[in-house]
């Protein structure tokens, strides 16, 4: 029996998120595993023109990506081999195991199909000699940063403070608390520059979001809303929402469903993803540079 799988999703699929599990990421520098044998599934998607790399084992699961027409998708295998899963590996901190593997794989020069998974393009600076070596590339991670940058945003703090983004929608709980641990000792104190990201998964809370954008003072508003005015982002049913919309459209691209949703740049440089409140937020905090 055939199986394919079709179409392809976008390139940095969140269909599913794994919870509660426990392990490490994937090491690049350890000894490389033996490739395990394909689910049929996968193998038929092979035949079908797809191309397989193999991206290691972590937390009992084998991890593969398949590239084809210029897209791909992650699959992870549990030990057992009786299923298999599509989508994004995030570890117990909320941290995308599966952007380690792409790019730890992609480092080790072991195969040059992640060049067009990237989007490589060769550097014009280089010389003939060192164009296969000297390469300009986006990563899903820095493209869903590409992404963020050109959305509709709300900044809040110092704007020389290092920068997170954000996904919240006026109503969601966790989104509150989440301003809450950060507002007083991190944002208002210049740590931290929040560009907050407005979505709304019901008409109310888009319309809120909406007027949130479009706001003359929207810190301020932003504000008295988190401290309970329920007049600071009025719901009006004939404000223009396509910045919203727009939002909501990068979020449904990257199969994003979860908010508060954050994405920044650590001190090194890499793009880092962090779904839902942070235990503690100076985790956060430490790692921007």
């Amino acid at each position: 029996m055939t199986f394919k799988l079709k179409p392809f999703l976008s390139a940095a699929t969140l269909a599913l998120l794994l919870t509660g599990l426990s392990g490490g990421l994937y090491d690049a520098q350890a000894q490389k595993p033996k490739t395990p044998d394909l689910p049929p599934p996968l193998e038929a998607m092979r035949a079908d023109g797809a191309e397989l790399e193999y991206l290691g084992h972590s937390n009992g699961l084998d991890g593969w990506v398949a590239i084809q027409n210029g897209q791909q998708q992650y699959f992870y295998v549990p030990d057992h081999g009786q299923a298999f899963l599509m989508g994004l590996l995030f570890d117990r901190d909320g941290k995308a195991i599966t952007i380690r593997q792409v790019q730890a794989l992609r480092e080790s020069g072991e195969t040059d199909v992640l060049d067009s998974l990237v989007g490589v393009q060769p550097n014009p600076e280089a010389s003939a000699e060192s164009k296969e070596t000297k390469r300009e590339f986006r990563t899903p991670a820095e493209q869903l940063y590409y992404d963020l940058e050109n959305s509709n945003w709300v900044p809040l703090g110092d704007p020389a403070a290092p920068v997170v983004y954000s996904f919240m929608d006026p109503q969601c709980p966790h989104c509150h608390q989440f301003m809450q641990d950060l507002r007083a000792n991190y944002i208002d104190n210049g740590l931290i520059q929040l560009r907050v990201v407005p979505v709304g998964f019901k008409p109310e809370t888009q319309a809120q979001a909406a007027f949130l954008l479009a706001a003359s003072n929207p810190q301020e508003r932003w504000y008295a809303h988190l401290d309970g005015d329920t007049t600071a982002l009025p719901i009006k049913a004939d404000i223009n929402k396509q910045g919203v919309q727009r939002n909501l459209a990068v979020m449904q691209t990257w199969k994003l469903n979860v908010t508060p949703l954050s994405v920044y740049r650590d001190k090194q440089g890499q793009v880092k993803i962090l779904q839902g409140r942070p235990e503690s937020p100076m985790t956060l905090v430490n790692e921007l540079p």
